[in-house]
């Protein structure tokens, strides 16, 4: 198979664009103060975490081959939308079948950055319990999506994650949003829908590309947002705080 056809964007560009205003913001965010307790909270430097959110997002364009699919028919060079979302169908030539792969920026780099935290605070027991109800929301929700995969809402990992996260422990929000959210979005939509890739005609399945990248990025923001309002909350409420 041709190398550079695992490669390219999971969005098309105006929504993948969005991901870096995104990034973008959260920057300015930091420079003016507003930002100055998450990234403590979070348990990683700002420079860090700024680096593994533009790392993800560049880290999207590349695709690592680990298994390959028989298919009589594969979808090429299309749009596929989904709530609203557009992904990318690449264009191939000659594509022996569906190839299951690793996003590096929807895969590895959360991964591995969800293994860090969760060793570093560490938070084995609720971090577990918090990766098992996300990926039992994000299995249930999922959908498999002709030419593309597995593909779910954008907004639903993110959301989830919160309202689990919050209920577990306000202190530790922030990093066990990130660990849940993105072990449990990789498990439970992708990992555990890999059954339902056979006979789409996706070209590329990627475990966290396409279909499922955009809502393990949307992770990375509101874990950096709820490390915000805690050290806010807190700053608030210490005894040694001055009027």
């Amino acid at each position: 198979m041709p190398f550079g056809d695992l490669h390219y964007l999971p969005l098309t560009p105006p929504f993948f664009s969005i991901l870096a205003a995104l990034v973008v913001l959260l920057l300015a965010l930091i420079q003016v103060g507003a930002l100055q307790y998450a990234y403590t909270r979070l348990g990683i430097s700002s420079g860090a975490a700024l680096l593994l959110l533009f790392g993800s997002l560049i880290g999207s364009y590349f695709n690592i081959p680990v298994a390959q699919l028989p298919e009589q028919k594969i979808v090429s060079g299309q749009e596929v939308a989904f709530y609203g979302i557009r992904y990318v169908v690449p264009v191939v030539v000659d594509w022996p079948g569906t190839v299951i792969a690793i996003n590096v920026g929807g895969c590895l780099i959360p991964g591995f950055t969800s293994l860090y935290l969760l060793f570093k605070h560490p938070l084995w027991v609720r971090g577990g319990i918090a990766v098992a109800c996300v990926a039992a929301v994000c299995h249930l929700l999922a959908r498999p999506v002709p030419g593309l995969g597995i593909a779910l809402p954008i907004f639903v990992p993110a959301a989830i994650t919160a309202v689990v996260a919050l209920l577990l422990s306000r202190e530790r929000a922030a990093p066990l949003a990130y660990i849940g959210g993105t072990l449990g979005t990789l498990i439970g939509a992708d990992l555990l829908n890999l059954g339902s890739v056979p006979g789409l005609g996706a070209p590329i399945a990627s475990i966290g590309g396409a279909g499922t990248f955009d809502g393990i990025f949307m992770i990375g923001v509101l874990s950096v947002l709820l490390a915000s309002l805690g050290g806010r909350n807190r700053a608030r409420t210490s005894p040694n705080r001055q009027e």
